[in-house]
């Protein structure tokens, strides 16, 4: 089974622009080492591996920084001379902090040689002595599979073209919206890790997949111990098992575990987003760019996967099916969903990041979902699980902020109404497009309102 991911494209484009060694960035088990690997194989002649976890004896190649030293080694140790048509992928660098050094004097000697690392846990290993000049290396942020990915890896080409070519005034034959509401209810439970998707495949039940998340929460458990110290795991364990339960909540520490003191777990927070196993959606005012000088103190977070927050939540597949799940949790599980492909969905250069607007004052409390920006415009975003329900936050927002207009992501049909694009869930990844054809239809009359 072959997985097309979209990262294939943006390796292309650093192949072809090629100024820097690339620093791919994820957390544990999204596909990073799979995708380098059979960017390599296509792309290069050669294609040498080191995976410093699997073989810390690579370690040694690195106690020099002379780029033309290191392929001297490799040449020796693979066999293979090293060209303008090879790739170097040095696999788990985190676990060889002098392989890391040693790119930015590949960028200043040898510019000419690709090379690319890849890890997990990458944050944990850049230390205040680690000379990383801006500009020496490229980074590539990964995450799990978009649900885009995961219809093409179910190899429902078609529905991904029909959806990249749908316009706002078009209707989606009722067939075709039911089948996508279906997709997006397995992919609620499956999630985007590749290893879960794959089993699913192979075996076509849900319980095999769940399996597989489960070794998956293990693996990110025994991690806790490599993130600092000992008196640390409790707490991030703490914190792992209570967010999968909160996410769409304002964080209050006493909700995660009223025994921890909020220094411990906002500490643990911190270490968990470091590892991408979480990331924080940031509360902003949203009274101009960036939104980062604009920042509340509010704080919301959303898991890295859909599919693993939801088996951390509990739920048992093997009595309930996909109809059923859909209502539990709905949601929370439509807020995780959208904030998980709008991170995806980003440009991948930069790191991505996730905001939202909340006012607290009597008897008129508001909170919108998520605020996004395209070509330097503001706009907000609200989640709903189903076809129905209110949209006073989102009206008091925009009285409040007038914004170009608004979106809405739920299960119903796409449309333009109102001010309001609203959009079906299984869409998220057209929304860039969706809102430019909105600015083609009715640009002059947003503008000026």
């Amino acid at each position: 089974i072959i997985m097309d991911r979209v990262i294939s494209s943006h390796l292309h484009s650093w192949k072809k622009s090629h100024r820097s060694p690339l620093l791919i960035r994820g957390a544990r088990q999204v596909g990073k080492s799979y995708s380098v690997e059979q960017f390599g194989k296509k792309e290069f002649e050669n294609c040498i591996v080191l995976n410093f976890d699997f073989d810390p004896g690579y370690k040694s190649i690195f106690l020099t920084k002379d780029p033309n030293s290191i392929i001297s080694q490799l040449e020796l140790l693979f066999r293979q001379t090293i060209t303008t048509d090879t790739l170097i992928f040095l696999d788990e660098i985190q676990e060889c902090p002098d392989a890391i050094m040693s790119l930015r004097y590949f960028k200043e000697l040898r510019p000419d040689i690709f090379v690319i690392g890849a890890g997990s846990l990458l944050e944990f290993a850049f230390t205040p002595d680690m000379r990383m000049p801006v500009g020496r290396v490229q980074f590539l942020n990964m995450f799990p599979l978009t649900f885009s990915e995961f219809m093409g890896a179910l190899g429902e080409e078609k529905l991904i073209f029909h959806l990249n070519t749908v316009h706002i005034s078009d209707i989606i034959p009722p067939a075709v919206h039911e089948r996508l509401i279906s997709l997006l209810r397995s992919y609620f439970i499956l999630g985007g890790m590749p290893e879960v998707i794959y089993s699913y495949l192979e075996s076509g039940s849900y319980l095999s997949a769940s399996r597989i998340q489960d070794a998956l929460i293990e693996t990110y458990k025994r991690d806790f111990y490599k993130y600092g110290k000992k008196s640390e795991v409790i707490h991030l364990q703490t914190v792992f098992s209570a967010i999968p339960r909160m996410v769409s909540e304002q964080i209050k520490y006493v909700n995660i575990d009223r025994e921890s003191k909020s220094r411990e777990l906002k500490n643990a927070l911190h270490l968990l987003s470091l590892a991408r196993v979480i990331t924080p959606v940031q509360g902003t005012d949203a009274s101009g760019l960036p939104f980062g000088a604009t920042l509340s103190d509010k704080q919301k977070y959303i898991f890295l996967d859909i599919g693993l927050m939801q088996h951390l939540c509990g739920l048992n597949i093997e009595i309930m099916g996909p109809t059923d799940i859909m209502q539990i949790n709905r949601g929370s599980l439509a807020e995780q969903f959208i904030g998980q492909e709008l991170l995806a969905l980003g440009d991948p250069f930069i790191s991505s990041e996730l905001y939202f607007w909340a006012r607290d004052k009597p008897g008129s409390s508001s909170e919108i979902d998520y605020c996004i920006t395209r070509k330097g415009r503001i706009y907000p975003v609200e989640v709903k699980s189903g076809k129905t329900g209110t949209l006073r936050s989102l009206q008091r927002y925009m009285q409040e902020k007038n914004p170009p207009f608004a979106i809405r992501f739920w299960e119903g049909e796409l449309s333009f109404h109102d001010k309001i694009l609203s959009i079906p869930l299984y869409m998220t990844s057209e929304t860039g497009r969706l809102i430019d054809e909105v600015y083609e239809m009715a640009g002059d009359n947003l503008d000026n309102t």
